[in-house]
């Protein structure tokens, strides 16, 4: 019992840290979004075509959570955005402790969107609050699609789902209407949208989705 308390006194200051740094998010009129998978998902080559496509007309940066190495950061930057690296050196999450040591160096005012890209892992992230407004969870058709039915707390914390690597469905044992029947029993009404980086199908939806949320944070900041 004692173990269930101190996690619970943890989670609760996480999360209180972390009301504290959307609110300053808030207060520059950012977009925040928590990006959340298992390892090899895609998380990296989406903000990438994000980045891309965007990078014209959204202000963007990008916090890369990674156990070790900046793999993934010099990927983002090389694709136009500014990034922030933080190593967790064995954590299987990112939480409020981490950001406050990057958030501090990053210019808001310069800044539409801010995607974190969490610690590849279905488990650890779900459970720690970010300065995020919006939780987007992939998982790609290779994975298998019991996912939502495993790690349910994952999908039922998740406002977006989307099934990545469609182009590998013809070659891959995945159920695409199963996961589609299992969110929307987890969490109903959280939209499920399938793309491929590598093809490119499905983009759009995905950028349709980020279109509609920048726009209405945008009316709400005034």
């Amino acid at each position: 019992m004692a173990e269930v308390r101190v996690m619970q006194k943890v989670l609760a200051s996480n999360d209180a840290l972390a009301e504290v740094q959307l609110a300053e998010v808030d207060r520059h009129g950012v977009l925040s979004l928590n990006l959340m998978s298992g390892p090899g998902a895609g998380k990296t080559s989406l903000v990438e075509r994000t980045v891309e496509r965007l990078r014209d007309r959204v202000r963007m940066y990008v916090i890369e959570g990674d156990i070790q190495g900046s793999l993934d950061a010099e990927r983002v930057a090389a694709a136009g955005a500014g990034v922030t690296q933080i190593n967790t050196q064995g954590a299987c999450h990112l939480d409020g402790m981490m950001l406050q040591s990057a958030l501090p160096g990053i210019d808001l005012s310069a800044v539409d969107l801010l995607i974190i890209e969490n610690v590849g892992n279905l488990v650890c992230p779900a459970e720690f609050r970010l300065p995020a407004h919006f939780n987007v969870t992939l998982v790609s058709t290779p994975e298998g699609s019991d996912k939502p039915v495993k790690y349910p707390l994952m999908f039922e914390r998740s406002d977006l789902v989307v099934i990545t690597k469609t182009d590998l469905l013809p070659h891959v044992d995945f159920d695409v209407a199963a996961v589609e029947r299992a969110v929307a029993k987890l969490k109903p009404g959280t939209p499920v949208l399938k793309l491929s980086c590598r093809t490119g199908e499905g983009l759009d939806d995905w950028l349709a989705w980020l279109g509609e949320k920048l726009a209405a944070k945008k009316q709400a900041a005034g």
